[in-house]
Order: structure tokens, then sequence, then C-alpha cells
């Protein structure tokens, strides 16, 4: 038997402890952390158990290859368990990965234009435009919470809530640089500009996710301000929020109700302190093995998009796609995808298996 087979085993023996646990009327704080224990190797032992009763298959299969009226059902029975279980044991050693608990979560987008001034801020309009036809296609719910527009039309910061069930796990490849290679509407003698747009994807953090003192805040409120006059207001409701032990600062002025603007500049400001706790408890391990997608640090230039060539190419993975249009239009499967089992095959080969 191998080391792996002897995990499994263990795993197998855990759980089967947990539900005799659980059946005989465990009460308190017992029963809730051996119910959550249970629920997280539920779904590793459901993989097991397939994977071992496939395996148990093929023996009597091979078994049965000795018997001349039952041979030929043996190997076309044989032939698709061989094609069933690389698939299984995939499986399996996928469920043995550590879970980033934030990956079922909803996620907190912000996009900014970086260098190029009015070209960087028309591309950041389109970036926010395509991920919102992304999570449309998901069937994912895209709310606006801020989106201060330029004179232009194009975006100075947008910052979106993303709802739905693993958002995180599909937008969190998105953080980092987004550069643009084309010829701007403002440019007359037809030259390729390169600007560069930062998106930074956030998991959504609850209350209880971090703990934030009203001592730690400065708030300030102020009139709002717009383009063109959009979005003025008379009285003070935009808000602005400094959590003076980090430094992070919050403003927010979409809504014309204070309340509502310190709601929404808390929520993301809890999404900012729960992701920096998140990257400092990583630290250590992210030093020993970083991963080829990258860091999500902003200051990555992790993706670009020219127009003349319509090509897009994420520079973590190597990965071009001459469809600029229909990525443009919020077709990203296939960059997600890709990245995901990039990240997944680096995991594996930590874990050693």
């Amino acid at each position: 038997m191998n080391a792996l087979d002897e995990r499994l085993d263990r795993i197998v023996s855990r759980a089967l402890e947990l539900e005799a646990l659980l059946a005989g009327g465990l009460g308190g704080e017992a029963f809730t952390q051996a119910s959550r224990e249970y629920a997280e190797l539920e779904g590793v032992v459901s993989q097991i158990n397939a994977l071992r009763e496939a395996e148990q298959e093929m023996a009597q299969a091979e078994q049965l290859l000795a018997d001349p009226e039952m041979r030929e059902l043996a190997m076309a029975e044989l032939e698709e368990l061989k094609s069933r279980l690389p698939s299984l044991h995939q499986a399996v050693r996928l469920a043995l990965l550590p879970r980033d608990v934030a990956d079922e979560r909803s996620a907190i987008l912000e996009i900014r234009p970086a260098a190029g001034g009015d070209e960087a801020a028309l591309f950041a309009a389109e970036l926010f435009d395509l991920y919102r036809r992304y999570a449309e296609l998901k069937g994912w719910r895209f709310t606006v919470m801020d989106y201060d527009e330029s004179e232009l039309g194009g975006l100075r910061c947008g910052i979106a809530e993303i709802n739905g069930r693993g958002v995180f796990a599909r937008f969190k490849y998105e953080s980092g640089v987004h550069r643009v290679q084309r010829v701007p509407a403002t440019e007359s003698q037809g030259r390729i500009h390169t600007s560069t747009v930062t998106v930074a994807v956030l998991p959504e953090a609850e209350e209880v996710d971090v703990n934030i003192h009203d001592s730690d805040l400065r708030i300030d409120v102020f009139r709002a301000s717009g383009a063109g006059g959009q979005h003025v207001n008379k009285t003070e409701s935009a808000v602005r929020i400094t959590h003076m032990p980090s430094g992070i600062v919050v403003s927010m002025q979409e809504e014309k109700s204070q309340h509502k603007n310190r709601a929404k500049a808390m929520k993301i400001l809890r999404a900012r302190l729960y992701e920096r706790e998140r990257e400092q408890a990583h630290a250590n391990r992210a030093a020993d093995r970083r991963s080829q997608v990258g860091t999500g640090d902003r200051s990555e230039r992790i993706r670009t998009y020219n127009f003349p060539q319509g090509r897009v190419t994420d520079h973590r993975i190597n990965l071009t796609a001459y469809k600029i249009e229909r990525v443009m239009l919020g077709e990203i499967d296939e960059f997600v995808d890709a990245l995901t089992q990039d990240e997944q095959a680096a995991l594996l080969a930590a874990e050693g298996l």
C-alpha cells in the first residue's frame, strides 16, 4: 500500500468515526466541531468511494477474463473502467487539496485606470462592462457600488459587488494589471498606444471575519462631485472612512444618502482588511511556492489586449486567443479555466499528489 492509499484510508476511517460520534448524541461545542469536520470530509470520502468502487469492479472484471463465456463482456467492461479511472484519480487528488475558504464567496471588484490618461480611463470602462457581462453569463448579480465617470465617458474608478456562489474562485484570477494596445479614438495619426488598467478582486467579508473598532475609524463627510454636474449633491452625503491602524482609505459618493454611502464604504473596507489578513496569513507559504498564476498583486501585468491583432494574451500561462471581440463580450472562461487548472497542477505538485 502506498502513502496515498494510506492517507485515503485514514480519511475514510475518520469520517466513519465522526459519523458514529454524531449518531451517538454529541452535544454543544463538540457536536458543532464534529459536524464541521464531517462536512469537510464528506466530499472527499464521496470521491474516494467512487474511485474504490471502480477499482473493485476492475478487479472483478479481470477475474472474469479466465471465463471463456464472460471474456468478451469482461474486456468491454475493463476498457470502460480504464477510461474512467484517470478522471476518478484526478478527482480524488483535487479533493485532497487545501481549500481556500474564500472561493465560495461573493466578491468586490475594483477597477482604476493606471498609465495612459484618457485612453486608460476608456479601457477601464470597457473592462467594467466586460466583467458585468461575464457575471450575467454566469447568472450572478452585478451591483454597481461606485462609478466615477470621466468627461470623455471613461472610468476614473469603478467598484461593483458580484453576488453568487463561487464568484471569488472565478474572479480572483483577474487581479493585476491589464494592458491594452490599440489606436485611441482621440489619435489622429493612427498610432498604436499602450495603456494600463488595474483590477483588484476581493472576497466579500462579513462582520465576523474582520474585527473593526469604531475608535480605529476616522469618518469624514463632504459634498459629492461628478463629471459634468452628475451625481452632485447639495448635502454632505459623500463619506470618506480612514482605518487608522492600516492606513486604508475608502471613499463613497454614489448614493444620495450618507447612511447608504457609509454602509457601502464599510463593506469595501471589510473586504480590503480581510484580504490583507489573508495575504499575511499566506505570506510564508507563498514564499515557499509561488504559483505560475501569479500573486494577484495589482502591480503585476497579467494580460494584454491587442486590438490591431485581435488577440488577448495571458502572460501567466502564455495563453493567447485570437477572439478579442468575444472576450470583450465577457467570454473569458477559456482563460479562467486554464488558470484554474494551472494553479491546481502547482498545488498538486506542492502537496506531492
